[in-house]
């Protein structure tokens, strides 16, 4: 049996853009995806603090160290420049990985740069 759990959050990064015109995605600073292990195109659930909205959608690739944090396509709807989010992306892991699991957690500071002393875990 396969559980979906909990791989990676990133918490509280502040929205930098919306880009209603953009084809999907969320745009999200390399350094932030190194830190919580999200591969580019992985699927990620993004959670608007400020409002609650909640969606699906997956990452690219933002330079690293810019602290981009932008929502696109139909998404920009959703969200307001400023605004709060959690991301999450989740992993299908086997009953015998389940005891060494451990989900990596990045905080950022209020440039979206990750905050030293976050818990990350291997």
């Amino acid at each position: 049996m396969l559980y979906p759990m909990l791989q990676a959050k990133i918490h509280r990064a502040a929205v930098t853009d919306a880009n209603l015109q953009y084809e999907g995605s969320i745009t999200i600073d390399e350094d932030l995806l190194e830190a919580a292990g999200i591969r580019e195109f992985q699927q990620v659930q993004v959670v608007d603090i400020n409002n609650g909205a909640r969606f699906e959608t997956y990452a690219i690739r933002a330079p690293k160290g810019s602290g981009t944090i932008c929502i696109n396509g139909a998404a920009a709807r959703l969200v307001q420049t400023g605004d709060l989010v959690i991301i999450f992306a989740y992993c299908l892991f086997g009953e015998d990985e389940l005891a060494r699991y451990q989900p990596r957690m990045v905080f950022v500071d209020e440039k979206n740069h990750k905050r030293d002393g976050a818990r990350q875990n291997p």
